[in-house]
């Protein structure tokens, strides 16, 4: 079936940490038509970035068919800029190299390319319905859930990177 016979995805994300790096966690609202769907989820200790972007990833590796028109609302300018301004065609042609984190950009990509993805930057915390839920659900999934006694698994990826920049002396954030 055509992305026109189909209906446009609105995907509302955000991203958090307590401390950065610290607890952090995502939120997303997808909305197709009439339905809408929320996610969450948090880690023990990550960066804001990880969560912005991996946010968006959790959002798009929900979508259910391939081709998809799904139109992108996040108050992250690092992700936003990433795709819009070119940053991210230019991170892959150089190999991901000096490229924080390189994990998740490239799990991003082979999610993105699956779909026609259009991306627009929500100023945060400006009253915008859906960026204030995305908000509520990333700080809950992670500061909220370690407040609550919650353990949260850690960030597989950000745990590598960061042993690697040790290694290397090179910032991880």
């Amino acid at each position: 079936m055509e992305t026109m016979d189909r209906p446009t995805i609105y995907l509302y994300t955000d991203g958090s940490s307590s401390g950065n790096p610290g607890p952090g966690g995502y939120g997303v609202i997808l909305r197709c038509g009439s339905l809408e769907k929320e996610m969450s989820g948090g880690f023990s200790c990550t960066t804001n970035n990880r969560m912005e972007l991996l946010a968006v990833i959790t959002g798009l590796e929900a979508i259910r068919w391939q081709h998809a028109k799904v139109e992108v609302f996040s108050d992250s300018s690092y992700v936003v800029k990433a795709v819009n301004e070119g940053w991210l065609a230019g991170w892959e042609r150089k190999r991901w190299k000096k490229v924080k984190n390189p994990d998740l950009w490239q799990r991003f990509l082979a999610v993105y390319r699956l779909h026609d993805v259009t991306f627009h930057w929500l100023k945060g915390h400006a009253g915008h319905p859906e960026n204030e839920r995305c908000d509520r659900l990333a700080v809950n999934a992670g500061a909220g859930a370690v407040a609550a006694g919650i353990q949260l698994p850690p960030d597989e990826g950000f745990e590598s990177l960061k042993a690697e920049a040790e290694g290397n002396l090179i910032d991880f954030k």
